[in-house]
């Protein structure tokens, strides 16, 4: 028993010892600082704004999205003063999903949430633009990349697949535009959050390829002889016809290993370009493809009123 007491106290010792020497670091360690910029480095350019504030167009359609499939409810009900009194969106609601499917949905919802605050709070922001979710939206889009009337229409909210091919459109589409704007961008904090925001865009047109590259081989029920991956590769060439600024989109499956990753894979789990590079498109070739007009001067598509902000409305300017 003495013996137990005595390793019992040993033991409280060495925890209060490791106790100490963890309160003795320094809360604000330099080391975990970002580094400091240079002197009379500027945070933020007002140049910078307005290519952020852009992404904020695609950063709504995409809350509302992830957000009605897995909750059916959006961001008037989760943090209603983020859409500054814009108009909700059309036709979005619950999906009838898997359990995980939800849970990754949700997530991916509730991230968007968070750009748009990050934004908006740096940046400043504008509200809302009219959105259009529904099912007929998506039933246009699919007809038109497949080059034929499905029939039954393609229902986005019908199956966990539907699902997963609708959101297919969307993230690359944010992810692309997201890294065209980074040479515009000067200020020190304004890359900082452009980073912040790519890094997890990125990893969300990721989730979504992976989850489809997983059913690649599965026939799109109840399309006989249209597989997933014929799906994908069907959308990709639509978003590449759309934007008018040649491929820079693949499917989730390459036919020859020669378009893979250094020319040695099927697999396109990440979709890139020569190098593995990330695809970049300009504000206009974003707006095409959210438009569905192939020219950003006319709105349609997923924001059927227009997007919001300087560089999308400057483009209504020019028409």
């Amino acid at each position: 028993m003495a013996r137990a007491r005595g390793a019992f106290l040993l033991l409280l010792l060495g925890a209060v010892h490791l106790f100490a020497l963890a309160a003795a670091v320094p809360q604000d360690d330099p080391r975990c600082r970002p580094s400091i910029p240079r002197r009379g480095a500027v945070a933020i350019y007002p140049s910078d704004l307005e290519q952020l504030q852009f992404l904020l167009n695609a950063k709504f359609i995409e809350a509302e999205w992830f957000l009605h499939a897995a909750l059916g409810r959006g961001i008037d009900r989760l943090a209603r003063n983020l859409s500054a009194g814009g108009p909700p969106p059309a036709g979005a609601r619950k999906a009838s999903l898997d359990f995980h499917t939800t849970e990754i949905a949700a997530e991916l919802g509730y991230q968007e949430l968070g750009h748009i605050r990050a934004i908006t709070n740096a940046m400043g922001g504008f509200p809302r633009p009219a959105i259009d979710l529904s099912a007929d939206r998506f039933a246009a889009i699919m007809d038109d990349a497949m080059g034929t009337r499905l029939d039954p229409p393609f229902d986005a909210y019908n199956s966990t697949v539907n699902f997963l091919l609708a959101s297919y459109i969307l993230p690359h589409v944010t992810a692309s535009v997201t890294v065209g704007i980074a040479p515009a961008l000067m200020g020190y904090s304004s890359k900082r959050l452009h980073a912040s925001v790519l890094a997890v865009e990125a990893g969300q047109d990721a989730v979504i390829r992976m989850l489809l590259y997983q059913r690649a081989d599965e026939t799109v029920a109840p399309y006989r002889g249209h597989t997933v991956a014929e799906f994908t590769r069907r959308i990709s060439d639509w978003r590449n016809g759309m934007s008018g600024c040649g491929a820079k989109d693949e499917g989730v499956k390459v036919l020859d290993r020669r378009q893979g990753a250094e020319r040695r894979t099927i697999s396109n789990i990440l979709g890139a370009g020569v190098d593995s590079l990330g695809y970049q498109r300009t504000p206009a070739e974003a707006l095409r493809i959210l438009y569905g007009s192939r020219n950003e001067q006319v709105p349609g598509g997923f924001l059927p009123r227009g997007a919001n902000g300087t560089i999308a409305r400057g483009f209504f300017q020019l028409a």
